[in-house]
């Protein structure tokens, strides 16, 4: 082998190690990054699921308020009607 392909092949085997190094680098940064992604993700359905345990009776509350006044609203519909009905009657 000549000295100027030998230091050719040297060269290339230099260069192929420091690509190896920086993707084995390159890939550790991407498997942390899926690390933190997943850590954010589950912390933030544990607290949105967190947060609707602790709000769930006040939601209860407010559904139960719009109901009473639906229903209220419908009374009143239904007492408009047949108050209606009866001055038709006079």
């Amino acid at each position: 082998m000549d000295p100027e392909s030998k230091k050719l092949l040297e060269a290339t085997f230099e260069l192929a190690e420091e690509n190896n190094k920086m993707l084995r680098k390159v890939r550790s940064i991407q498997k942390w990054g899926v690390f933190w992604h997943s850590l954010k993700m589950i912390l933030i359905i544990g607290v949105t699921l967190g947060a609707f345990y602790f709000l769930e009776p006040y939601v209860n509350k407010m559904v139960d308020l719009y109901n009473s006044i639906s229903g209220t609203a419908e009374k009143l519909n239904t007492t408009r009607d047949s108050f209606q009905e009866f001055l038709k009657k006079f």
